[in-house]
């Protein structure tokens, strides 16, 4: 497994967590917006005043918030639902298929801007927005996952010694899957990055006073007709490298899970 996107992670978290902490509370100042980077702040003023770096941060700590637990709601309704389809099977089995379809069918960002928007600012919203439209992908992993566990020896040695089949869930199909639902959760935890972020970007997502990556790349726009193109680039590349870092370790994750493929002795 790769180290380096661990650490380049492990930085962005302590970036996030550190910085809004090291330099205690903000206070608008008007007389020093919009002052570019290295004259007075290390990255410049945003158009109240606000330390920038000290702004990204705590908006990247809320983003990174947000879009963890989104990921694991939607890892734990992934589960669920390819553990209920594999383990009962049958017609219940073609209907949970069919919902994931239906699901993967709806646009995503359509969806999570109608949800977002009947709850304008309310973090349980963008939460929800985002979980209820990332899970289709997780039950299907799980989903495949379980088949192939459900011809396994154990499982068949439990079944025909007259244990049940919450049972068998429990004791040998969930733990099975446990591992690809972490990994599922990670891989989901850049696309959360971005739907939260654009959320806000679109005016849907948190409000101004709870700043996110997307409402500070939202209050940039006008900022950058005037010439202040650093509250565009500093939000910007810190969201581009978490999504990029996050999509690292998924990808890192991914690999070190895999099988291994077969060696053939010639």
């Amino acid at each position: 497994m790769k180290r380096w996107p661990w650490v380049a992670l492990t930085a962005i978290v302590v970036f996030a967590v550190a910085v809004p902490v090291l330099a205690g509370p903000q206070v608008a100042d008007f007389a020093a917006a919009l002052r570019p980077p290295g004259s007075g702040s290390v990255l410049g003023t945003d158009h109240s005043g606000y330390d920038l770096a000290v702004r990204t941060a705590s908006a990247l700590r809320i983003s990174l918030l947000l879009a963890a637990i989104c990921a694991v709601l939607s890892a734990v309704i992934g589960l669920a639902v390819g553990l209920a389809a594999a383990t009962l099977g049958g017609w219940f089995d073609a209907v949970l298929m069919r919902l994931v379809d239906g699901v993967n069918a709806l646009p995503h960002l359509v969806v999570g801007v109608v949800i977002a928007a009947l709850w304008r600012g309310d973090p349980v919203a963008i939460v929800a927005s985002i979980a209820l439209t990332h899970w289709p992908s997780v039950a299907r992993v799980v989903r495949a996952e379980l088949l192939a566990a459900t011809t396994s020896g154990w499982v068949e040695t439990s079944r025909l010694a007259g244990a049940s089949r919450l049972f068998v869930a429990r004791r040998h199909l969930l733990p099975a899957v446990s591992g690809q639902a972490l990994v599922a959760a990670i891989v989901i935890l850049p696309h959360a990055v971005w739907h939260e972020s654009t959320l806000s970007f679109l005016g849907v997502g948190l409000s101004p006073d709870r700043a996110s990556l997307g409402s500070l790349l939202g209050q940039a726009r006008g900022d950058v007709l005037t010439g202040a193109w650093w509250t565009l680039a500093v939000p910007g590349l810190a969201l581009v490298a978490t999504a990029l870092v996050c999509a690292a370790c998924g990808a890192s994750i991914r690999r070190a899970t895999a099988a291994p493929a077969p060696q053939v002795w010639r």
